[in-house]
């Protein structure tokens, strides 16, 4: 149990670092991404306008660089006069409009030969996409008035600097994560540590107690005994022996619990069907007392490794559980199956729902739905917390469900 609430925990802080470390990420990465897409069109779109076609090869700037403030369209916020703008590089391809390559400017020395870039300026006007990114280079494509010019910027040294970026933060993010694993596994075993001392002391207690209780509980029976054949029948000692009694039933669930969590139980192969309904049987007397009908539908051939004891314990649990509860005359529904590698017990009755909230604490020690009846016939709400603990012991699991006025308790435990 507590096992699991330290996995949960580490868990749950793991997520949070690793949803904020990918949200945090994403978010300058993708930030970062649009700006610079935003600039890159800026860039070429103003490349663009300053280019004018020649007959020669040379690159062609006019004199006068067009102005931000003049009628050319740049975006106001962008200076081509800037160290980013005079440092990049360009390369241009201007097509006419029946597809005869004009003029390519690729200033030598570059990583892209003119055939490359006729190639890609081809593939661009064909798809009719206006911009974009194509092998490390961002592409704009503009209509000059007669010819189609389609102008590239090379970002492969920004693009290796961002991988080279993106790969050191996965590696020290990562073994940032790997130190923070550690120290979640640190923080859950000292926010565990309390619970689980303060739950193995509750559990001495019962177990001491109940072994303390055991001994006087003995002493009045066996007192009461000798004094009612002394004075025969009386009222008030019919009440002592009444409530010392009850005192036994509750001594002995108590030594029970203890026991089941405390002590590993010899195991043993058990024919699972054969013992279901050998405990059944009797219980077919009692609901019918009560106006109920048991309905048995019990597979065979279910075999688990198992306590006997505590197993006959668990039917004969759940099975009065059941008829206690049941409401009106009707029928109580046993069944036992062998599903995907599982025993699976299913015992249901009509009765109350159990409402959503309560239902993860009714297998607690002493946990009653209904305050009012406490003690009624000899239950202290301790049934349910045994049923659970013999459903663990035997690596099984148990639940309950409730639907259209039903009460289903289901236990599962590995099959043979």
């Amino acid at each position: 149990m507590f096992k699991k609430s330290r996995r949960k925990i580490v868990a749950a802080i793991m997520s949070i670092l690793v949803a904020l470390w990918v949200g945090t990420l994403g978010v300058i990465y993708a930030s970062s991404y649009f700006e610079m897409t935003k600039l890159n069109n800026q860039m070429l779109e103003a490349h663009a306008q300053m280019y004018t076609l020649s007959g020669s090869l040379e690159e062609i700037v006019p004199p006068n660089k067009p102005k931000p403030n003049e009628n050319h369209g740049f975006n106001p916020g962008f200076d081509p006069e800037s160290p980013m703008f005079q440092l990049s590089t360009f390369y241009t391809v201007a097509v006419s409009y029946e597809g005869e390559i004009l003029e390519i400017r690729n200033k030598p020395p570059t990583v892209h030969s003119d055939a490359d870039l006729e190639k890609l300026a081809t593939q661009i006007i064909k798809n009719g996409t206006k911009s974009g990114t194509k092998n490390n280079l961002a592409f704009y494509k503009t209509d000059k008035g007669g010819y189609t010019l389609v102008t590239f910027k090379d970002n492969t040294v920004i693009n290796e600097g961002a991988m080279t970026l993106f790969r050191y933060t996965l590696i020290f993010g990562g073994a940032a994560l790997i130190v923070f694993f550690f120290l979640s596994v640190f923080l859950a075993r000292k926010i565990v540590n309390p619970l689980e001392e303060n739950y193995r002391k509750q559990k001495q207690f019962i177990s001491d107690a109940g072994h303390e209780l055991k001994t006087p509980v003995s002493v009045v029976n066996a007192n009461a005994e000798l004094l009612s054949r002394e004075i025969g029948d009386n009222r008030w000692l019919q009440n002592i022996q009444y409530e010392n009694e009850r005192m036994g039933v509750l001594v002995g669930q108590l030594l029970d619990l203890a026991r089941t969590e405390n002590v590993t139980p010899q195991t043993e192969r058990i024919d699972f069907s054969r013992l279901v309904a050998g405990e059944a049987l009797p219980f077919e007397s009692v609901a019918f007392e009560k106006g109920l009908t048991l309905n048995s539908n019990i597979a065979n051939g279910g075999s688990v490794e198992g306590n006997s004891t505590q197993l006959k314990q668990i039917v004969s649990i759940l099975l009065d559980n059941a008829i206690r509860h049941s409401k009106g005359e009707g029928e109580v529904w046993l069944t036992l199956t062998k599903e995907h590698g599982f025993a699976k017990l299913s015992i249901i009755n009509k009765g109350d729902e159990i409402p959503k909230e309560q239902r993860e604490h009714i297998f607690e020690r002493f946990y009653r739905i209904d305050t009012a009846r406490n003690s009624e016939g000899g239950h202290y709400g301790l049934g349910l917390a045994i049923a659970k603990a013999i459903a663990t012991s035997h690596k099984g699991h148990i639940s309950v469900n409730c639907f259209n006025g039903f009460v289903e308790f289901k236990v599962e435990l590995p099959a043979l």
